[in-house]
């Protein structure tokens, strides 16, 4: 069979069934190819910012929180490679961004993750990711790094019309304490949500002190050193009570539709303001090395945008997938379309005839993640 070339493999994007779009807000997004993280990324980003409208408008004067993907044990290294050129952040992204932060007029720029299976410093664990912390922390004298996986003092974050599995969540104050909130996400496949990009990236915010598996049942755990896979992902426990307990007990006890819900729920109560993806060098077939099948590739591109569906609707037709897919086609073969239960909560469009596009346009960015995982 002869390959689809990029401008037919959009076509057929565009063309491909999948269900009615309504009317949701939409924004643009701006497309960069870079193929190695030797470019200069100060450069590459100011110019997608800058196809946006520009930083400074965004964030002087503010406080900026930036919520980065260090997923998984940083001793789960794919085939002993650097993490940042397969499933995690990769540090000159955070270096260009805290640098150009700084000097748009930034307030405060704060770094943040719940890492997996401690509440201790993130310095430590970034040192143990093999980063250069000291070098990072210098680029600016408001920078800091901070780890959100407890906190002892919790916000509410209510889900705007009341959720489907919780009506709420309790984060870490930091989340409050902030103006502009950033999600800096990988392009990569995932296990149970089909793609985890921007929206996926903020499942991270939830605090295993609280929704932990060895989360305490009366009172937050401050020292967790679990997942949250029983309470988010299968519904086995309840949170800490200090949380709001789940809806509805009664409904699916299944991974696959839960988290896209969970997901798009954590967007809706803690909206994100800018998504940064980095498909320059990635991952294919899971979101990490505990995924049989994974396959490091690069891409060679950056994604940019203001609203976080529109952002992931680009993100997911770079990577060759149908964004309009309901469950049981394209990368949504498993599981609910995350996407479209956003766009359902009319936090954004996933229509990409609804979606300007900046920069270079996506047939000439598309690398078709399927073909590498087929």
């Amino acid at each position: 069979m002869k390959a689809l070339s990029r401008r037919d493999l959009l076509a057929s994007l565009l063309a491909a069934p999948g269900l009615a779009a309504p009317r949701a807000p939409t924004a643009p997004v701006a497309i960069a190819k870079c193929p190695s993280y030797n470019d200069d990324q100060v450069e590459l980003l100011n110019g997608l910012f800058d196809k946006l409208g520009g930083l400074a408008g965004l964030v002087k004067n503010k406080t900026v929180t930036v919520k980065v993907n260090l997923t998984g044990s940083p001793a789960l290294k794919f085939r002993g490679m650097p993490l940042g050129v397969t499933h995690y952040t990769h540090p000159k992204h955070i270096a260009a961004l805290a640098h150009l932060m700084h000097k748009a007029g930034a307030r405060r720029i704060r770094f943040v993750e719940s890492a997996w299976g401690t509440a201790g410093p993130l310095d430590e664990y970034m040192l143990d990711s093999g980063w250069n912390v000291r070098q990072l922390k210098s680029i600016a004298p408001n920078v800091s790094f901070d780890n959100t996986n407890g906190g002892r003092k919790y916000v509410k974050f209510a889900v705007p019309g009341g959720g489907a599995i919780f009506p709420a969540y309790h984060l870490n104050e930091i989340y409050d304490q902030t103006d502009v909130f950033v999600s800096m996400a990988k392009l990569k496949d995932h296990a149970t949500c089909g793609i985890t990009l921007a929206m996926k990236n903020i499942f991270g915010i939830t605090p295993a002190s609280i929704y932990g598996d060895d989360a305490g049942e009366d009172e937050p755990n401050e020292s967790p050193t679990k997942g949250r896979v029983n309470t988010c992902h299968f519904g086995k426990r309840q949170p800490a009570r200090i949380a709001a307990p789940e809806k509805d007990p009664s409904s699916s006890r299944e991974p696959e539709y839960r988290m896209p819900r969970i997901t798009a729920e954590l967007v809706a109560a803690r909206p994100i303001h800018i998504s940064l993806i980095d498909g320059i060098e990635t991952v294919t077939g899971g979101e990490g090395p505990w995924i049989k099948g994974l396959k490091h590739v690069k891409p060679g591109v950056l994604i940019l945008g203001t609203n976080p569906v529109t952002t992931d609707t680009v993100g997911a037709a770079v990577m060759g997938y149908n964004p309009r897919a309901p469950r049981g086609q394209s990368v949504f073969r498993n599981c609910d379309n995350t996407l479209l239960l956003a766009e359902a909560m009319n936090l954004g469009s996933a229509d990409l005839k609804q979606i300007e596009i900046r920069g270079i346009p996506i047939e000439q960015a598309l690398f078709s993640f399927a073909s590498t995982t087929a």
